[in-house]
């Protein structure tokens, strides 16, 4: 099969090659000697790429430390099951999915990935395959900062950083529909889309001054450093910090830091399908590319607003 692969960490997407690599081996997985139990094989349609994930250790070991290269990167996927392995539950060959992949196995830039079952949901007829992959792990994250670790209520005012980005996109959206007043940030190119995303107001990060905005209930933080610390001390008493960089550095004075990792759930991932069959939830994809030309997409000569889709078929 066709996959796009990487070997050296040091190289970034510009070290990503196209290659052959031998298909999953479905004899052995439907076989009860070589089954891992609960895995399907997914023929790729749709692949998405976390810009940062080849600085990821899970994209050159596997758990137990050993070296995995040439490893495939890419840890969203939509497509259609082609073989069941032992285990399996809730799925069935021909079916279409879409969902997130383990870090430490390899990954979707391919035209076939194993997956366990349980990091897959079914994707509505109707909804893309582009528009699945696109969504599966930014649309998790956003649901799972929002309402999982920061508990959003009706009423709250919340700060999203990044709203016209593609988790950012997301979270304003799914703050806003859930009663939350939204204020968005990013460029002042992005101010357009961050209010067509469903942000109520929205704060020019190179020209108006963050703190002008008082206290809030909830920050969704998506960049770090001196943002992220400014912002944290935003959030009024009671409020919640939630964000994916990692560990915060500066907390809220009477509140609530979270920092979590996205990780799949089918139950969540069929909420966020049901939004987009219905136009509650829209994905902002920025290019889609084949995987004849993904690592030209992944190396662009010029910024790209918006998500990078690879259609494998």
């Amino acid at each position: 099969m066709k996959a796009i692969v990487v070997t050296d960490p040091a190289a970034g997407t510009a070290g990503m090659t196209l290659t052959e690599r031998p298909d999953p081996d479905t004899a052995r997985l439907a076989s009860l000697d070589g089954a891992n139990y609960g895995d399907v094989v997914v023929e790729v349609h749709a692949s998405g790429f976390t810009g940062n994930e080849l600085e990821w250790p899970s994209t050159w070991v596997d758990r137990l430390g050993t070296d995995r290269t040439p490893s495939i990167p890419g840890h969203e996927v939509a497509g259609v099951v082609t073989s069941l392995s032992f285990g399996t539950a809730g799925l069935s060959v021909g079916q279409r999915v879409f969902g997130i992949t383990d870090w430490t196995r390899d990954g979707t830039l391919a035209q076939y990935v194993v997956v366990e079952a349980r990091n897959l949901a079914p994707l509505p007829g109707d909804v893309d395959f582009t528009v699945g992959a696109g969504v599966a792990m930014t649309g998790l994250t956003a649901w799972q900062g929002l309402f999982e670790h920061g508990h959003l209520s009706t009423g709250q005012s919340v700060l999203v950083h990044g709203a016209a980005g593609a988790v950012g996109s997301m979270a304003a959206q799914l703050a806003r529909e859930a009663g939350a007043y939204v204020i968005g940030t990013g460029r002042a190119a992005h101010r357009h889309s961050a209010l067509d995303f469903g942000a109520h107001e929205f704060v020019d990060l190179d020209n108006d001054t963050l703190e002008d905005i008082g206290g809030v209930d909830f920050v969704f933080d998506v960049f770090g450093g001196d943002i992220g610390a400014r912002s944290a001390r935003l959030v009024r008493g009671g409020g919640t910090f939630v964000t994916v960089t990692g560990p915060p550095d500066v907390r809220p004075a009477d509140g609530l830091a979270v920092d979590f990792v996205v990780v799949s759930d089918r139950t969540q991932l069929g909420e966020i399908a049901r939004r987009m069959q219905d136009g509650r939830l829209r994905t902002h994809i920025g290019q889609v590319a084949s995987l004849d030309d993904a690592v030209a997409a992944f190396n662009p000569t010029q910024k790209i607003n918006g998500k990078t889709i690879i259609r494998v078929r």
